[in-house]
């Protein structure tokens, strides 16, 4: 078996994906690719200058070409896919469902839902012959997904394309034997989306309350060391919650 293991982070140009690509490709026997519409990206060019087990790839949410582009580079380069963390997501409309435009679920349900699934679809075969035995599909979810704890915060296509990729999730765990597939909630962060959810519904915060190392730390604590048994099919909290009413008290969220 192989002494590497190899990730596939999408969105990795910025906000948590950009955190994880940092945080996994400072560990030893790492390779990186770094998903991003925009490879050329100067966070990514400088990452790769830091870091040569870094790869930033072209790659567009929910775009089939360019997700088989992108996979074909990995097997070329690497010969293995070991983990893929669907980071690139997007929450850019804020209001009342009553008077919501249509394209905003379009656009949601494109990069948040159909995304990962294009991504999968892409990926699948040079993933499930990881030499690990035990491939990872983790997809950064959010608990404005969840309806067994629903938040009502005016994000009706976000939490709305974040629960169609939670069943993705519970698809995939019971499709493949072998493939550990997990949905994790990453915190409130403090990133220019979760900046812009803290404007729009306040709570007398001025940002995001969780940074992005807190939020990478336990998105990592979920995927490393993650197996079939314990890990997969399930919906994780990145942490328990600290008593505040933004943060969810368990380990599991409610799908």
């Amino acid at each position: 078996m192989s002494s590497k293991i190899v990730y596939l982070i999408s969105g990795a140009n910025r906000g948590i994906g950009y955190g994880l690509a940092s945080t996994i490709a400072a560990r030893p026997n790492t390779i990186v690719f770094a998903g991003a519409r925009n490879p050329a990206a100067q966070t990514l060019t400088d990452l790769a200058a830091k870091y040569p087990n870094v790869h930033p790839l072209k790659l567009t949410s929910a775009d089939k070409t360019d997700n088989e582009a992108a996979i074909a580079q990995i097997g070329k380069i690497a010969g293995q896919l070991d983990v893929i963390i669907a980071s690139a997501g997007i929450a850019s409309h804020f209001g009342p469902l009553a008077t919501t435009p249509l394209p905003a679920f379009h656009e949601h349900f494109e990069v948040n839902t159909l995304g990962p699934v294009v991504l999968f679809q892409a990926a699948h075969t040079l993933l499930l012959a990881s030499p690990t035995g035990s491939p990872v599909f983790a997809v950064i979810s959010s608990i404005v997904g969840s309806m067994g704890h629903f938040l009502s915060i005016s994000a009706t296509p976000y939490g709305m394309s974040k629960a169609a990729a939670n069943f993705l999730v519970k698809t995939l765990d019971a499709e493949h034997p072998s493939l550990v597939t997990m949905a994790i909630e990453p915190g409130w962060v403090a990133t220019d989306m979760g900046n812009v959810g803290v404007e729009r519904n306040g709570l007398g915060l001025s940002q995001a309350p969780v940074t992005v190392e807190e939020s990478v730390t336990g998105i990592m604590s979920r995927i490393d060391g993650a197996t079939k048994e314990k890990s997969s099919g399930k919906f994780w909290n990145f942490r328990v919650g600290q008593d505040k009413p933004w943060e969810f008290d368990a380990e599991e969220v409610p799908w």
